[in-house]
């Protein structure tokens, strides 16, 4: 329970931060606090600390404006410090992470009185690996000028590059850098830094030469220390799948909070999800061969090492044996299915027989070859070690990285083979499947991918089971006013509470959402294309700050190929410039008194903060309804129906009352933002579900033609 000295603690610091922010409580942040306060202050623990039974997770929907950065935050810290917990701040975008480490968390200590100590966590991949980067131009030099067989001439890199990787151990030696990639005063490009950085499979930890100084262990160093770390779903989700507490603290040692938390759903299904290039793996399969040869060729003289290698050279041709009648298999089977459409969904799921017997093979070999391989891996650790007398130090460390790829690669097979080799059990939920036609280089290939359809099974198992706490809060949680998505989609105990705050904002006054008279029904592609485009074409000239939402590349690129080229110039466009240069670009044409209109998709529909004379406008072409063809909606949608139950009514009509939540909510950012939300789809208005997604939106001032 909140006993009154946490209770004293947490009113003082909210008192004392309005103070000295010259500041009235608001009323949805002052319940926010006193909600989530309420329900960590009252998880049951045991003597050693530890939580004893369920009732630990809060749920709170709070509104833009409400403040609930500084609400969670002045709820959660004193609990955790008293209760001797750390606190995993998770987001779902960059700008969120910055706001907390430049804006809120250094608030919360110089104005509500609050000591505590905190940092970004960033993933291994973000830091730059000395060893690697020094083994890849040793490489270079033994390679020499020319590169003699194919695999070689793969490895070479041009001089430029060279001098680029040289630059980083030059920068990072000198003291100029501290190996984080964000901290670069330049960017360096994809490929090279794929060279310069790890994996936990690749890195050799405390066998390392360079370890004292790796930039990864010393900000590892530093986040121990620290009472709330800042990380981002992706970094929680990752650590996770590697037990917890192998980059983030322990879960049972965690209260989370996961800000922007209806992202967590499909960060999760897109975390445990597989895929597999059947052509591209059996090309990758001869090359590891070879790899494991040269192994062979250095290792030759332990007994055991050399035993392990050659008994890998049986599974390695049956595997690549079975991709070949595999990719014969999928041809026979889907040849006239992918002629016309690069995407072919196995319904429910359900693959046939056929092809579940050959994964199932693919999946048996694979995983004899995991065991063996981890046991090359347990011996060249040993020989890092310097225990053992007839494998060198140094083959150790050469190959223990290079055998990590390669430990990594086979993983991900053996898991995708294994999804398409088993069957989901009656009444769970199932895993969605397909395949996929690449058009590449080399010609034309099958990736086989395997997705779970809801979060809710593996975040039950690997978190909500395990931590100490968690809170979910976002501005949109609800869907059609209620929780029951959120609840079904990520497996939450049934009683965990939930609650919404309201924004202080005006809406009826300062917003208007228009849906004019149009002459054609979203249904009919072509002709409300046209219409939208006429609309548009008469609309622009006449904007300041307009934000176009559509609902497809197609249609976004049709709608520009109506207009003329002047006037296409203009727009800022998605997928012409990265998203943050739009943005930037947008707002230095509004700071110069010039007319600016953005041309985005979904993901401009949400986490773009345009307050003031930035946006007046937001122009929503068609209510956000899922991609038809999407295979993890639909293979989902499809198991709805087949329990009996109303999959439009359940899943389709609740995620797009959250988009399009989301999309309106792109107005008005600020108490004292103005301006239209115009939507092009009058169903909101001539369909039965049409009132539920407009009743769930926040109360503007409506116009309807």
């Amino acid at each position: 329970m909140l006993d009154k000295e946490l209770k004293q603690t947490i009113q003082g610091a909210y008192s004392t931060f309005l103070d000295k922010r010259g500041l009235k409580a608001r009323y949805g942040q002052k319940m926010m606090v006193a909600e989530i306060a309420r329900s960590l202050a009252s998880i049951p623990f045991n003597s050693d600390g530890y939580r004893e039974g369920s009732s630990h997770i809060c749920v709170t929907e709070a509104g833009t404006g409400t403040g609930k950065t500084i609400a969670y935050l002045l709820a959660s810290v004193p609990i955790a410090q008293q209760r001797k917990k750390k606190i995993v701040v998770s987001t779902a975008t960059v700008a969120l992470q910055e706001q907390l480490i430049l804006k809120d968390l250094p608030q919360l200590i110089s104005d509500a009185g609050i000591n505590l100590t905190y940092g970004l966590a960033k993933g291994r991949g973000r830091y730059f690996c000395i060893s690697n980067a020094e083994k890849v131009l040793q490489q270079q030099d033994e390679l020499g000028q020319i590169a003699l067989y194919e695999d070689e001439a793969s490895q070479k890199l041009g001089h430029v590059q060279v001098e680029e990787i040289k630059s980083l151990l030059s920068e990072y030696a000198s003291g100029q850098w501290d190996g984080d990639r964000d901290a670069l005063p330049n960017t360096v490009s994809d490929p090279i830094w794929r060279l310069s950085t790890s994996d936990h499979l690749q890195c050799t930890n405390r066998r390392c030469s360079n370890f004292s100084i790796c930039p990864f262990f010393k900000a590892r160093q530093e986040l121990e220390k620290w009472d709330l770390v800042v990380a981002n779903h992706d970094l929680v989700l990752a650590d996770l799948s590697l037990g917890g507490g192998a980059i983030l603290p322990a879960p049972e040692d965690t209260i989370y909070i996961f800000d922007e938390g209806h992202h967590l759903g499909t960060k999760t299904t897109g975390h445990f999800s597989y895929s597999m290039r059947v052509k591209s793996s059996q090309r990758w399969l001869a090359k590891a061969s070879r790899t494991l040869n040269k192994l062979l060729n250095d290792a030759s003289e332990h007994v055991v090492l050399r035993s392990f290698i050659e008994k890998l050279a049986t599974p390695f041709s049956e595997m690549e044996d079975t991709l070949t009648e595999f990719n014969q298999l999928l041809q026979q089977l889907l040849q006239d299915r992918l002629d016309k459409t690069d995407r072919y969904r196995f319904a429910q799921g359900v693959v046939p027989e056929s092809i579940q017997l050959l994964m199932h093979d693919l999946a048996t070999t694979s995983e004899r070859v995991v065991l063996k391989i981890e046991q090359i891996v347990d011996l060249l650790k040993e020989a890092m070690d310097g225990e053992i007398a007839d494998l060198p130090k140094e083959t150790g460390e050469l190959w223990y990285p290079q055998i990590g790829v390669l430990l990594s690669r086979i993983q991900g097979m053996y898991w995708l083979a294994r999804s398409y080799s088993i069957s989901d059990a009656d009444g769970k939920l199932p895993t969605a499947r397909w395949i996929k036609r690449i058009d590449s280089s080399e010609g034309i290939d099958l990736e086989c991918q395997s997705s779970p359809v809801s979060a809710a099974e593996t975040l039950q198992e690997h978190l909500w089971d395990h931590c100490y706490g968690a809170v979910i809060t976002s501005a949109t949680l609800t869907a059609v006013g209620r929780f029951d998505r959120l609840y079904s989609d990520l497996g939450l105990p049934g009683d965990s509470p939930c609650s919404i705050h309201m924004s202080p904002f005006d809406y009826s006054n300062n917003a208007e959402l228009i849906v004019p008279a149009m002459r054609s029904d979203p249904g009919n592609q072509t002709l409300h294309n046209q219409e939208l485009s006429e609309y548009l074409l008469q609309t622009i000239p006449q904007e300041q700050s307009c934000l176009v939402l559509f609902s497809s590349w197609k249609q976004m690129r049709y709608v520009l190929e109506q207009m003329p080229d002047k006037m296409v110039a203009e727009i800022l466009v998605q997928g012409d410039l990265a998203k943050h240069e739009i943005l930037r670009r947008h707002r230095e044409r509004i700071d110069n008194k010039q007319p600016s209109v953005i041309f985005g998709l979904a993901s401009f529909a949400e986490g773009v903060d345009l307050p003031g004379d930035y946006l007046t406008h937001v122009v929503i072409t068609k209510l956000p309804f899922s991609v038809p063809d999407d295979p993890v909606d639909a293979t989902y949608t499809e198991w709805i129906e087949t329990q009996g139950r109303n999959a439009f009514e359940e899943w389709v009509i609740p995620m797009a009352s959250m988009r399009l939540t989301q999309a309106t909510g792109r107005l008005l950012r600020t108490e004292s933002d103005r301006g239209k939300i115009t939507l092009l789809d009058r169903r909101c208005i001539t369909r039965r579900y049409g009132k539920q997604l407009l009743a769930a939106l926040p109360p503007y001032r409506r116009k309807f033609s």
